[in-house]
């Protein structure tokens, strides 16, 4: 099947993303998916870069960047954050706390979805907002079911350990005590595609006096009934009811 549009320079980039869909991927193995010169694929994905739909981890592979997210949130064409924003309003509304889902993008995890607290003392992360994976409960349970070469990876300089992350395993959620930024509390459960991989993690956030030294035990249920509940939506076939 003749997939060319007609316009090279846009079909080419188009195949750059597309080799990028199944994760993290070198220039070799770029050149190798696209069967384009190394140079040209090469000059593309840097001008991908530049305009962010085209990202780096933490091994220099491209990955898909940032803006992807955002332009399929604006959209609405995202599923998972088309099925999003009631769930974490109910989960904000339930726990009195912001609610986000986050998605791993190479070497940081990106806000896709948040429904803000609308009062007082909160911890407020717009959508598109990129937060280390390295501390966090979201990046807890973004790790966690990670094949052992990558969690390791993941585990250096982290903030957290590998006891914690059995924890996360064994429970089925995470918490934190000012890993991320001090005097902030969360708890964080995670969202699996209809494959049953971990593609995104849902987390409430606030101040620890509000959310006390034992999160999870206050909010780890409804946390991951709303991460159950879009873990569910991601089954559905067709479009998503908003």
């Amino acid at each position: 099947m003749d997939n060319s549009s007609g316009v090279g320079v846009i079909d080419k980039a188009a195949m750059v993303l597309n080799a990028l869909e199944a994760g993290p991927t070198t220039l070799a193995q770029l050149v190798a998916a696209t069967g384009l010169a190394r140079p040209t694929v090469h000059r593309l994905a840097l001008a991908l870069v530049h305009h962010r739909l085209v990202g780096r981890d933490m091994q220099n592979r491209f990955v898909l960047g940032t803006r992807v997210v955002e332009l399929a949130a604006a959209a609405g064409e995202d599923r998972l954050i088309a099925s999003a924003g009631s769930v974490l309003l109910a989960l904000r509304d339930v726990t009195g706390e912001s609610a986000q889902v986050f998605r791993r993008q190479g070497e940081w995890r990106v806000c896709v979805a948040s429904a803000e607290r609308p009062i007082g003392l909160r911890d407020t992360i717009p959508v598109g907002t990129q937060l280390t994976m390295k501390a966090g409960s979201a990046a807890q349970v973004l790790l966690s079911w990670e094949d052992h070469d990558r969690l390791v990876e993941g585990l250096h300089h982290a903030r957290f350990t590998p006891t914690v992350l059995a924890g996360v395993r064994r429970r089925g959620w995470a918490q934190s005590l000012g890993e991320r930024e001090l005097g902030v509390a969360s708890v964080s459960a995670p969202v699996r595609g209809p494959s049953g991989r971990v593609i995104a993690a849902v987390s409430i956030s606030g101040p620890m006096e509000r959310l006390t030294r034992q999160p999870g035990r206050l909010h780890a249920e409804v946390v991951c009934k709303a991460a159950a509940e879009l873990t569910e939506a991601l089954k559905v076939p067709g479009d998503v009811a908003v």
